[in-house]
């Protein structure tokens, strides 16, 4: 590797040197200076945005993808200077000073999307070849929709916007568009209104009604409106449907079912003896049942040969987010709400009219949200639905195995997944393992591989853990065998991982993954230039945030900590070691005050050079994304009020590479969050590296004593960075295809 870093270099600087050349014999005229410095000014911008000027843009975590990337955006941009001011056919000082301004904007361009992240910056080669090519045809008259039409949208979106005079202006535009509504199908509505006398204006309203009808729905109910002339002349049946139900009360209720409307098999006035009329009537289990019962069907359509998708079954008010929302609303929430309550026939009587099948989709659909007690009773109640001889198996064909490998990853967190297995033969559960874990390189993401991976480390029977790993390891060979690279990446990282967890192999991660270390960190990694370890606390002004944050301020001692607060966030400042806690109040949520605490909170420490180090989430696992949105991407260490899944964990990674993920699989519990900050705080004060292992074992023996059950309960939901094989994998797997 390092020779082959070093032979990269040596090119690059042989590549320059013509270049230098070339400038020193070339002789720019000095009214055309300035406009040189200009692009010379914004290469040198370019360079000091990843902190550092010294020659190199670190736009990615590969050097050689940073080589490639300066080197375009440097030696190539030169030659791009030399190009105009040689070119013959630029004859007057205006057409050479129009070209290098174009130049210019390129340079920006690309520093503006790279910076606000929305154009990756891998693409820069393609970027300024293109660039390359298309000013070259701007110059000869020619139009660049052609080769607009072959980039992807952020780099064509970059490059048109250079070049407004370009015959292919117009055209691109279009073709532009076109491929942002492919990237962003639940926009359209809001951004048609220019095309809407294209001839693509019909069909992309089509396209969005089955991924927005809400949206649909609100324009019909303007038809006077430009878009809503547009919603109504559409032909199709689906917008048609929709217009329809714009002059039906609730017609939101109804969106799940259009699908069957449109074929005959429903109609309003049948669902209104469930959905009600007039804000009376609404039958909430049987609304529930309905939307279980419809998804089972359109499920079966899905996975037929024909792979039939019915209308309105993802997307804003689609049957899938109708369903998940109604079974957290009914049942879930006020199970969860009942979390004290000692009576469990009391606390699970929402649930009385729910069957097997009702209770399976309740369970799958609610993983960020369901408590471990809520989901633990909900399971048993599921099985005891099955009647006296249960067969789980039996359970899954009916559903068609849908949300099949979602509710087996959620049973191993909670340790219900031998229990699972055991009502069905070994035959079938065998069967069903094996489906687990296939097919995990033809998805569109890496979702199924990190419940593969989480689930893995939840489970304790040790025949399940070897035919896991015997299933993983056939996939593996079958992939090598069939020359499926990136089915050979996924399932060997896998058993990287899963024989990792057998400390008997002694396999190291690290070394094996090229990923940062999973086991410890350096004290000194933690510090800034000032030597200061940063660390920030988002709170949530719900009633939990309310209730729990006095105690967290509380936790600081005054002996050792400085404490000062103002009216929207407390500054905790240790007397040793230099440690820094940052903790917005939680401020009435209703009024959105807890997230403008949050964004001043933001601004002040960025204004003083503040990049926290350690996040800490103190909130549900809804709250999680806006945490997200809002972290500096310089933590190391990330510690969850709960897991929040795939998604939630890919971009916690994505903006944080770095980070070691604490998490827990319910709400974080005040009083083990309290130890875990405390053994945080006093080890980054010792100055000591931080073992994970060790802090481990030594929480363990503290909250075993613990009198409480439900806090010995929920200190077994945590899960140290160590053992986050989810977390493990996608950092493996991101290193693994970047090189």
């Amino acid at each position: 590797m390092i020779m082959k870093k070093m032979l990269f270099i040596f090119l690059l600087v042989s590549a320059v040197l013509p270049v230098s050349a070339m400038q020193d014999s070339v002789i720019i005229p000095i009214y055309r200076q300035l406009f040189h410095d200009k692009i010379d000014n914004e290469q040198l911008l370019l360079d000091k945005l990843d902190g550092k000027l010294d020659g190199l843009i670190r736009a990615t975590h590969k050097d050689e993808i940073n080589l490639a990337i300066t080197d375009v955006l440097t030696r190539k941009i030169d030659t791009l200077q030399i190009f105009v001011e040689q070119n013959k056919k630029l004859v007057t000082n205006n057409d050479k000073v129009r070209y290098l301004s174009y130049i210019e904007s390129l340079v920006k361009g690309f520093k503006t999307g790279w910076r606000n992240k929305a154009f990756n910056p891998v693409y820069a080669p393609l970027l300024v070849d293109t660039f390359e090519r298309i000013m070259k045809s701007d110059i000869d008259g020619i139009s660049m929709a052609p080769a607009i039409g072959e980039l992807p949208y952020q780099a064509g979106k970059i490059i048109a916007e250079i070049f407004p005079e370009n015959s292919g202006y117009t055209e691109s535009q279009k073709l532009l568009y076109l491929k942002y509504c492919a990237l962003n199908p639940d926009k359209i509505l809001q951004t048609i209104e220019p095309y809407i006398n294209e001839p693509f204006a019909d069909a992309l309203v089509t396209k969005s009604a089955a991924v927005n009808p809400t949206a649909i729905y609100n324009l019909a109910q303007a038809p006077q409106t430009k878009l809503g002339q547009l919603i109504h002349r559409n032909t199709s049946p689906s917008v048609k449907t929709i217009v329809e139900l714009s002059r039906t009360p609730n017609a939101l209720l109804y969106f799940p079912f259009l699908d069957d409307m449109m074929k005959g098999n429903k109609t309003v006035e049948g669902l209104k003896r469930i959905i009600g009329e007039d804000g009376t009537g609404y039958d909430s289990i049987g609304y529930f049942k309905l939307l279980v019962e419809t998804e089972i069907a359109y499920f079966k359509r899905m996975t037929s040969p024909a792979k039939d998708t019915p209308i309105a079954m993802f997307g804003a008010n689609g049957l899938r987010e109708v369903l998940k929302n109604k079974a957290l609303q009914h049942f879930v929430m006020p199970i969860n709400d009942l979390h004290d309550l000692s009576n469990i026939n009391t606390r699970m009587r929402s649930t009385d009219s729910l069957s097997a099948i009702d209770l399976y989709f309740m369970m799958a659909l609610s993983e960020n949200e369901i408590y471990t007690s809520s989901y633990k009773h909900s399971y048993s109640r599921m099985i005891q639905r099955l009647g006296k001889e249960p067969r789980t198996d039996s359970l899954l064909l009916q559903v068609h195995f849908d949300f099949f490998k979602k509710f087996i990853k959620i049973a191993a967190n909670y340790n219900r997944l031998d229990n699972f297995l055991s009502y069905m033969p070994v035959s079938a559960s065998e069967t069903l393992m094996r489906g687990f874990i296939a097919n995990l390189d033809k998805t569109g993401n890496l979702e199924d591989a990190i419940d593969v991976a989480d689930s893995y480390s939840s489970i304790t029977n040790t025949n399940l853990l070897t035919a896991i790993l015997g299933y993983v390891i056939k996939n593996e060979n079958d992939c090598i065998r069939n020359n499926n690279s990136r089915g050979k990446t996924i399932y060997g990282l896998l058993k990287t991982i899963f024989l990792s967890a057998d400390t008997a192999n002694k396999i190291d991660l690290t070394g094996i993954l090229g990923i940062p270390s999973i086991y410890e960190i350096e004290n000194a990694n933690m510090r800034d230039d000032s030597g200061r370890i940063i660390q920030q606390v988002y709170w949530y002004g719900d009633k939990d945030g309310k209730t729990f944050f006095p105690s967290f301020i509380n936790s600081f001692s005054p002996r050792d900590w400085i404490i000062t607060s103002n009216s929207e966030w407390y500054e905790i400042r240790s007397k040793k070691g230099n440690v820094w806690v940052f903790a917005n109040r939680p401020l009435d949520n209703d009024a959105n005050l807890d997230d403008s605490a949050q964004v001043h909170l933001n601004e002040y420490l960025a204004q003083n050079d503040m990049l926290p180090v350690v996040v800490v989430h103190r909130g549900h696992s809804y709250w999680l994304p806006r945490t997200i949105k809002r972290m500096a991407g310089n933590a190391k260490i990330v510690m969850l009020g709960s897991c929040g899944g795939y998604k939630n964990l890919n971009d916690i990674i994505e903006v944080n590479p770095e980070a070691h993920i604490i998490s827990t699989k319910e709400i974080g519990a005040g009083d083990i969050n309290r130890p875990i900050l405390n053994y945080l705080n006093q080890t980054f004060e010792s100055g000591k590296p931080l073992i994970w292992k060790n802090m481990w074992a030594t929480l363990t023996k503290l909250f075993a004593t613990d009198p409480s059950t439900a806090i010995r309960e929920s200190w077994d939901s945590y899960i140290p960075p160590y053992k986050n094989l989810g977390a493990i994998f996608l950092k493996g797997y991101n290193n693994m295809v970047e090189d």
